[in-house]
């Protein structure tokens, strides 16, 4: 999954917006709460010869997957944010694009069900599945 595919699925979700942050994040917010980072930070050793910082998926999930995702192929706890349980693929490859999206939606929808009840209804989040 490219930058730009990450960005056009969230925000193809209810009530996101993005910003960009953290040295050129893309970070993607619902209800003022991030459930997603992409980042380009730090430079592979297979990309070295290239010189393109890797691209690097980051997302909350639900108490089970990170205590199972962590334990495949370059899928860490995230940094900075492993004590909120969220996880960071080190490569956009380490999962499908469509694991990476099912993951996204998930991290949506545990974000969305944390806030209040008063801003779900303001943001036509009241019929999260």
């Amino acid at each position: 999954m490219t930058r730009d595919e990450f960005d056009d699925y969230c925000a193809s979700l209810a009530a996101t917006t993005h910003v960009v942050q953290w040295g050129n994040a893309s970070v993607w917010k619902v209800g003022g709460k991030i459930f997603a980072i992409c980042s380009n930070w730090g430079k592979e050793k297979s990309e070295a010869q290239t010189g393109q910082a890797s691209i690097k998926i980051s997302f909350k999930v639900s108490d089970l997957a990170y205590e199972i995702l962590p334990e495949q192929p370059d899928i860490i706890p995230a940094p900075y944010l492993a004590r909120a349980k969220w996880v960071q693929l080190e490569h956009s490859d380490a999962m499908t694009d469509d694991e990476i999206r099912a993951h996204i939606k998930s991290a949506h929808q545990i974000i969305s069900r944390k806030l209040t009840k008063k801003l779900q209804k303001q943001l036509g989040l009241n019929t999260i599945e």
